[in-house]
C-alpha cells in the first residue's frame, strides 16, 4: 500500500476538482465562513462515534503535536478553504481563469516550507520535474495564451484570495506532514476537522455568520453531506493517508491533479474545448507526476 500513497494524494486532489466545479456552486448564496463551518462539523461528528477508540492516542499526544494541528486547521481548513471559496464565488465559479493560478503557486511555497521546516532533501532532478508540473498544468489551463482576467469587476480581490489560498494550502501541506508524525491518519483526520470546526465556529459566531443557518436549503444540506463523504472527509482521509508515506515535496506536486481534474470537469460540463497546447500540457503534467512519484520511491531505498 506504501508504494500507492502518491496516487491516494492524487485522487483526494481530483476529488478537490470536483468539489470546485459540481458542488460547491450550489452553496453560493451562503456566508463563506458558515460554508466552511458547516463541512468541518458534519465530518466531525460524523467521525465521533469512532473518537472512543482514539482516546488513549490522543491523551498521548504532546503539546507540539496537538498545536501542529490547530496550525493546520487556521491555514488548511479556515484561511485556504474561506480564501478558495471566496475567489471562486467572486468570479462565479470560471475555474479556468484567476482561481486556479493557486495551483500552480502552491506548490512553490510549499518546497520552500517543506525545505525549511522539515528539512526534507531531494534529489537534483526532483526539481526538474517539478518545474515541468508546474509549466505543464500552466500550458494545461491556459495554452499559450496570459491568464483570462476577464471576469468581472472582483477579479482583483479574487487573484489576492488565490493567492493567499496557495500560501494556506502549501503551508497546510507542510504541516500535516509533521503533525501526523505521532499519529494514524485516521486520527489526523479527526484532529483536522475538529480543529478547523472550532475555529470556524468562533468566526462565524463572530461574523454572525452562524444565525444564517437558517438559510440553508435541502439541496445545500444533501450537498453538504455529499462532500463530507466525497470532497470532504473522504479526501482529507486518503490525503492524510498518501501523506504518511510521501515527503510533503512530492504530495504538493501530486496535488496539481486538482486543475487536471477540473479542466477535464469543466469540458465535460461546459463543453470546454481544449487546444493542442492544452492537451500537450496535461500529457506533461501527467508524465511529470509519475515521474515525481516515482523518485519518492527511489530516495526512500537508499
Amino acid at each position: 500500500m506504501k508504494k500507492l500513497a502518491p496516487l491516494f494524494v492524487i485522487i483526494a486532489a481530483s476529488l478537490w476538482g470536483v468539489d470546485g466545479i459540481v458542488l460547491r456552486p450550489a452553496l453560493y448564496n451562503l456566508p463563506v465562513p458558515l460554508v466552511v463551518f458547516i463541512e468541518s462539523i458534519i465530518v466531525v461528528l460524523l467521525l465521533s462515534p469512532f473518537l472512543r477508540t482514539h482516546l488513549p492516542a490522543i491523551k498521548k499526544l504532546s503539546k507540539a503535536d496537538l498545536l501542529y494541528f490547530f496550525i493546520v486547521g487556521i491555514f488548511g481548513g479556515a484561511i485556504g478553504t474561506m480564501a478558495i471559496t471566496k475567489a471562486l464565488f467572486y468570479v462565479n465559479f470560471v475555474n479556468l481563469s484567476v482561481v486556479i493560478l493557486l495551483q500552480k503557486l502552491q506548490p512553490v511555497f510549499a518546497l520552500f516550507l517543506a525545505a525549511i521546516l522539515l528539512k526534507e532533501k531531494l534529489p537534483k532532478i526532483f526539481f526538474l520535474w517539478a518545474s515541468l508540473a508546474i509549466v505543464g498544468a500552466y500550458l494545461m489551463t491556459f495554452g499559450l495564451h496570459l491568464p483570462n482576467f476577464d471576469t468581472g469587476k472582483h477579479t482583483a480581490i479574487a487573484a489576492i484570495l488565490s493567492l493567499i489560498a496557495a500560501i494556506s494550502f502549501g503551508s497546510s501541506t507542510v504541516f500535516s506532514k509533521r503533525a501526523l508524525k505521532n499519529v494514524s491518519f485516521e486520527l489526523g483526520t479527526y484532529l483536522r476537522f475538529a480543529f478547523s470546526s472550532i475555529i470556524m465556529f468562533v468566526v462565524s459566531l463572530s461574523t454572525g455568520d452562524i444565525f444564517s443557518i437558517g438559510m440553508l436549503s435541502t439541496t445545500q444540506i444533501a450537498v453538504f453531506i455529499l462532500i463530507a463523504f466525497t470532497t470532504g472527509g473522504a479526501a482529507i482521509f486518503l490525503y492524510y493517508f498518501g501523506l504518511k508515506y510521501i515527503t510533503a515535496s512530492v504530495a504538493t506536486i501530486c496535488e496539481l491533479a486538482f486543475p487536471l481534474t477540473a479542466v477535464v470537469l469543466d469540458y465535460f460540463v461546459r463543453g470546454t474545448v481544449l487546444s493542442f497546447i492544452q492537451w500537450l500540457g496535461i500529457l506533461i503534467l501527467i508524465a511529470s507526476i509519475l515521474k515525481v512519484s516515482g523518485i519518492t520511491f527511489q530516495s526512500s531505498k537508499k
